[in-house]
């Protein structure tokens, strides 16, 4: 889940909005419009808008600590952080790998359930100190309301189910059970498959009876997890196929590269057609790879700027690109690979490019091991963790 707008960095966690988190606003917003009215009478219009898009916004900042937590106790056994984005159907922190043992795993989980009934018990709290100071009204229904919801947001995520933190939870059981950290997963993923379903055939069910559209939002849930957990199935079966692989035994060694100070029109016409690959290490004028150029990106440039246009202005940097060690687990690395524009990383061994690493190549291997081929997706060691 790329973020559309990134808003910062909170403990040096990049948090970012994807635009369909408008939706989680304007639902709650409009539900809180339309029925705080009948709960607390007399206020104007302003002020029931008001209220229920602060009810909004407040929840969005409850699911934000839900993932923060998973991110900074992530980061705090080893797991690198990509960041967190807030979406239409909750929060995704990007965690690159994998917990190190079951117990890492545990508490990287349960973690984020515990943030939302801490954060639960604050606005609690807020909404009895509110009451004892004489506050009444809107303030209190706003409190309450994120109060009850995070109690919710917490018990849901408890239910043993990936990608849910109740999944992980049972993938950490059952690893320390049976020492098997992919079958666990596997496990897990088809606990969350049955789970999906079930909130799909709840959700069509309860349309069909009640003419009501609220089933609709179990609908989507269902297919979300379902489709979560379907990708973490294969993600599982492919990290267990690839276990012990590194880097260097799949990457394409000594790949071609330009100097990024050749021309684009010398590019497209010259070199490209040539050499025929979609994509291009870029080096420097000492040799050091400084980035990645595709034949697409330099197409872009307008035919009459190409002749005054250089590839290193046109490439990704090394910022925007994955850039692994040939002696890397090749399960670890796969969470980078599919998440970089084109499906490629850089290899570099002492600053030196090494070789280049494709899903193509991650396919190969895969089959090569007794897989379909198919090897893809987010990549083995992603946590997609959807909060609410």
């Amino acid at each position: 889940m790329t973020a559309t707008v990134t808003l910062g960095r909170i403990a040096g966690v990049r948090i970012g909005l994807h635009w369909s988190v408008l939706g989680v606003v304007a639902i709650l917003a409009g539900a809180g419009f339309a029925r705080w009215p009948e709960v607390v009478p007399g206020y104007s219009p302003v002020a029931y808008a008001v209220a229920a898009v602060a009810g909004a916004v407040l929840f969005l900042v409850s699911l934000l600590a839900h993932e923060l937590s998973h991110a900074l106790v992530a980061r705090g056994h080893g797991v690198a952080v990509d960041g967190i984005t807030l979406w239409l159907l909750g929060g995704v922190a990007r965690l690159r790998g994998e917990a190190s043992s079951p117990g890492a795993e545990l508490r990287i989980a349960g973690v984020g359930p515990l943030a939302s009934v801490v954060v639960a018990v604050l606005f609690g709290l807020l909404a009895w100190v509110s009451t004892l100071l004489g506050i009444t009204g809107l303030v209190i229904v706003v409190l309450s309301f994120l109060t009850l919801i995070n109690v919710v947001l917490a018990i849901f995520n408890l239910i043993p189910a990936a990608p849910l933190d109740g999944g992980r939870i049972l993938r950490s059981a059952l690893w320390a059970w049976r020492g098997d950290r992919y079958r666990a997963a596997v496990w897990s993923a088809r606990a969350g498959k049955g789970f999906g379903f079930g909130l799909i055939v709840l959700g069509g069910v309860w349309v069909f009876t009640t003419a009501g559209p609220d089933g609709i939002w179990w609908i989507l849930i269902g297919l979300f997890i379902v489709t979560v957990a379907t990708v973490e199935e294969q993600q599982a079966r492919t990290s267990g196929a690839l276990a012990g692989v590194r880097v260097r035994d799949a990457m394409t060694s000594r790949p071609y590269r330009v100097d990024g100070s050749t021309g684009v029109t010398t590019f497209l016409s010259e070199l490209a057609p040539v050499r025929k690959h979609s994509a291009f290490p870029v080096v420097d004028v000492s040799g050091r790879p400084c980035g990645l150029v595709s034949v697409e990106q330099a197409a872009k440039v307008r035919p009459e700027r190409r002749h005054v246009t250089t590839l290193a202005e046109v490439a990704d940097s090394l910022a925007d690109v994955p850039v692994v060690g040939p002696d890397e687990a090749l399960t670890d690395v796969l969470p980078r690979l599919d998440g970089s524009a084109g499906g490629r990383a850089l290899v570099v061994e002492d600053g030196a490019l090494a070789g280049i690493l494709t899903s193509r190549d991650v396919s190969v291997i895969s089959t090569l091991r007794g897989l379909d081929g198919s090897a893809g997706g987010r990549g083995a060691g992603t946590i997609f963790r959807p909060a609410g």
